[in-house]
Formats: structure tokens, C-alpha cells, sequence
């Protein structure tokens, strides 16, 4: 009995052990989640960003937001920072391989403004970020349209607070945790969307463009397809709107219906004319000449004398 009292008392000892061992050695996977507590996206859709924030382009000219904000050409604003080991040189190869298979290019149709969240980082960096890729992106013009932009810790806590873009130090690792998006805003700085992630179908993009400008860009096939398609944030893309399907088939089925109609109607009236305009008894100057009364009647028959 002693023993087995013993016995008992050694293995709840070695369970509480246990026990207090595993609690204090946190799982990898929850001390991950803490370095991502506070970072993401919180949607600020309808807000307007302050445009007179200061920032310095890829030249280390001094320049305000409101620069690239026209009131009508629709701006991308993504946030990026350099020395990211991995994920921001990911979101730049793929924001260039979205644009490469748009026949739309910044500074025409749209502005791109890539943005350091690192104040610490210089024009000179942004300016050999630029330069790559607009080099990969192969159409030079874009270098008119696509700003690479850094600034004070000031400056983009204003900005980043005011979009949402939530992101954050992490000393351990000695580098930012943060998320990737593609903002989208109207010409007088709204925001409109947020398309989450790397590389968004290029279609997806020109939709979010078209729905920024209100209808500013794009020809009218886009302005179709905007009523068509609303976005999905849970599906981070455009999905049909069956609802407005259903409107616009209703619509094209009353035009197929009532232009049958029409046609059957007009059909019928000229048909009635002609019988009105084919009197056997017109254009008979003496109807008792046999030859002609036969022939205006069509008869196959020789007339009875």
C-alpha cells in the first residue's frame, strides 16, 4: 500500500513537472503570432488620405502627395520596404508582372506610388528599386507614372494610419512584419479598394481602376463590366453580380421580344399594303380588252369567248 501510495505521489510529480515545463516553453507557432499582433490591413474604404503629407522622390526632391493626385487619374499605392529579405521583392516582381499584362500604363491611364514604410531608408535606394523595375517592366515611359517614394517616421505613420496598413518592428528578427495590398484611390485621394496579396489578375486590377476613376478610364465595355462584377473580399477578386445579370438579361429579353414584334408588325403592314396596292381592278384602263384583264389577274386559263 505504501508503495503504491509512493508510486502515485512520483508520477503526479513527474506529470506537474511536465506540465510546467511544456507552459513555459511557448510553441513556436504562437510566439510567430505575436510578432504579427497589430500587423494587417484595417479597410478605411471611403476615406480620404491627407495629400499634403511630405515625402522625397527616387531624385531626393521634397514632394507632397497632392502631386500625384490630379482629381482624375485613379493612383495604386502599395507600401514596400527595400531591405525586405523576401516579401517586398516578391510584391515588386509581381506588381510588374500584373502591370506587363495590362495594355494600360502608369502615368497614362493611372499612377502607381510605391512607398517606404522604413524611414531609415534613402531616395538613392529607391532610386536603384525604380530603375529594376521599370527595366523588367520594358516600357520606359512608365518610369512617368510609377514613383518610388521615402520619408520621415512622421510622414508615413500619417500615411500608413490613414490607409490602414498596419505594420511593425520586430527585433528579434531585426526586420518588419507587415502585410502586402494594393490600394486603390480616386484622383482627389478616396480610397475605393484594397486587393490583397502579391500579384492580382491584371483584369482584377483594371476593374479596381475603372471602379476608382468612376468610369473616368476605361471605354464602355469596362463601365459593363463594373454594374456585371462586384468585388469579393472574402474571394479578393471580382465576381459576377447576379443580381445585376438578372437585370440586364431582363432588359436584352423585353429588346429580343419587342423588336420580333416589330419586325412581325411591319411585316404584316407591308403585306396588307400590298394587297391594297395590288387591286386586280387598278391600272385597267378598259376592262373589257380579255388580254389585259387576264394578265392582271394571272390567269393560266384562255378566256371564254
Amino acid at each position: 500500500m505504501v508503495r503504491t501510495r509512493t508510486a502515485l505521489v512520483a508520477i503526479l510529480t513527474l506529470l506537474f513537472a511536465g506540465v510546467s515545463f511544456a507552459m513555459a516553453q511557448e510553441p513556436p507557432e504562437k510566439e510567430q503570432r505575436r510578432e504579427f499582433e497589430g500587423v494587417g490591413i484595417e479597410a478605411k474604404h471611403g476615406q480620404t488620405i491627407p495629400t499634403d503629407v511630405v515625402f522625397r522622390n527616387a531624385d531626393g526632391e521634397p514632394v507632397t502627395l497632392d502631386r500625384y493626385f490630379d482629381g482624375e487619374k485613379p493612383v495604386i499605392i502599395n507600401f514596400i520596404y527595400h531591405e525586405c529579405p523576401m516579401l517586398c521583392g516578391l510584391m515588386l516582381s509581381g506588381m510588374t508582372s500584373t502591370l506587363s499584362n495590362m495594355s494600360w500604363t502608369p502615368g497614362d491611364q493611372f499612377r502607381v506610388l510605391s512607398i517606404s514604410f522604413n524611414h531609415r531608408e534613402t531616395p538613392e535606394v529607391a532610386r536603384k528599386a525604380k530603375d529594376t523595375y521599370i527595366d523588367r517592366l520594358g516600357v520606359p515611359e512608365a518610369a512617368d507614372g510609377w514613383h518610388y517614394l521615402t520619408g520621415e517616421k512622421a510622414a508615413i505613420d500619417e500615411l500608413a494610419k490613414a490607409t490602414g496598413f498596419q505594420f511593425r518592428w520586430v527585433e528579434d528578427q531585426q526586420e518588419y512584419a507587415h502585410p502586402t495590398a494594393w490600394m486603390f484611390l480616386s484622383g482627389d485621394g478616396k480610397i475605393t479598394q484594397y486587393i490583397y496579396g502579391m500579384e492580382p489578375k491584371a483584369s482584377d486590377v483594371r476593374k479596381a481602376l475603372v471602379e476608382a476613376s468612376n468610369g473616368a478610364v476605361g471605354n464602355p465595355l469596362d463601365q459593363v463590366a463594373m454594374y456585371c462584377f462586384q468585388f469579393d473580399p472574402e474571394a479578393n477578386t471580382y465576381t459576377a453580380d447576379a443580381f445585376n445579370l438578372m437585370k440586364i438579361g431582363s432588359v436584352i429579353t423585353i429588346f429580343v421580344l419587342g423588336g420580333a414584334l416589330f419586325f412581325f408588325w411591319r411585316r404584316e403592314s407591308d403585306d396588307l399594303r400590298a394587297m391594297e396596292d395590288g387591286d386586280p381592278l387598278d391600272d385597267i384602263d378598259d376592262l373589257d380588252d380579255p388580254d389585259a384583264l387576264r394578265e392582271r389577274l394571272g390567269s393560266s386559263q384562255p378566256h371564254a369567248t
